[in-house]
């Protein structure tokens, strides 16, 4: 084949918890991560001289630091190729978001080379590969709702997630993840991790309880508007909202289409933030 397209989907953490911070500087969290269907497309080109990177979004770095561009150099590495490719990345995702979408990306690269190439690479070997790229990239090599641990290696299962339906609201800001751990208070964290009861999850019902995110206030006070965000969802009926990753976007969660629906046309008719309505990929 000469081109293969794959699709790159965003995430949202349902609870974010740090625990510690490293030596290294990197922190240690527990989070549970779902994907949801917003997608960016990832298209590889195959027979090229070298790597390259093209998106056209301003956002969107396309030389040796984009994620997608690392993933492919890892690769092939790996496998003793000297080869290249040409990634075309068709961004619908918001960058720097806390939705995952350079995360995702990567993971789509590493997931079709090695297709592309008979599956040399293991699953295990593709994971610990893209953990090299970004802490977030094992959990969409993973491909199932997670609860990550470490810096995001660790992953387990979880498949208590009753489906749901979210708005996502995206301010138009920017936050790089690297700022939000930099003004993070430990000492201010207030996280408990209370998802792991067993009889936890059949419902939405149970979900308040369960949100919460430690990286929340660090964006808040640089974004207030985060605030009117959870409460406009709050509002128009979701079951819960909270700030996704290290922000800015906030997702209100739903049970049907319909609720869904209803607010995110509300929201919509702001016009002052980016606004989607996407459903949870289970498991």
């Amino acid at each position: 084949m000469s081109t293969l397209a794959i699709p790159s989907p965003a995430k949202i953490n349902l609870f974010l918890r740090v625990v510690g911070k490293r030596a290294n500087g990197f922190h240690d969290i527990v989070t549970l991560m779902c994907r949801v269907d917003l997608f960016d497309t990832v298209t590889l080109s195959f027979d090229k001289p070298s790597i390259s990177v093209h998106c056209v979004h301003p956002g969107v770095p396309e030389g040796e630091t984009n994620t997608a561009f690392k993933a492919a150099a890892l690769f092939f590495e790996a496998v003793s190729r000297d080869d290249g490719a040409g990634i075309s990345i068709e961004k619908v995702i918001p960058v720097a978001a806390g939705l995952g979408g350079g995360s995702s990306n990567a993971a789509a690269v590493l997931m079709g080379l090695n297709e592309h190439y008979g599956f040399p690479l293991n699953d295990k070997e593709l994971m610990d590969m893209g953990l090299k790229v970004g802490a977030d990239v094992p959990f969409f090599l993973f491909r199932h709702t997670a609860v990550a641990r470490g810096v995001g290696e660790h992953l387990e299962p979880f498949d208590r997630m009753p489906p749901f339906w979210a708005v996502l609201v995206s301010p138009k800001s920017q936050i790089s993840t690297a700022w939000a751990y930099e003004h993070l208070n430990l000492r201010l964290t207030n996280c408990e991790e209370n998802y792991m009861v067993s009889e936890f999850l059949e419902d939405l019902s149970k979900l308040k309880g369960l949100l919460c995110n430690d990286l929340e206030q660090v964006t808040v006070e640089k974004l207030p508007e985060i605030n009117a965000i959870k409460k406009a969802l709050l509002d128009l009926g979701a079951r819960g909202a909270l700030m996704s990753g290290s922000g800015p976007t906030v997702f209100g969660l739903f049970e049907t289409l319909q609720e869904a629906s209803q607010a995110f046309r509300r929201v919509q008719h702001l016009r002052r933030w980016d606004t989607f309505l996407v459903k949870s990929l289970l498991p």
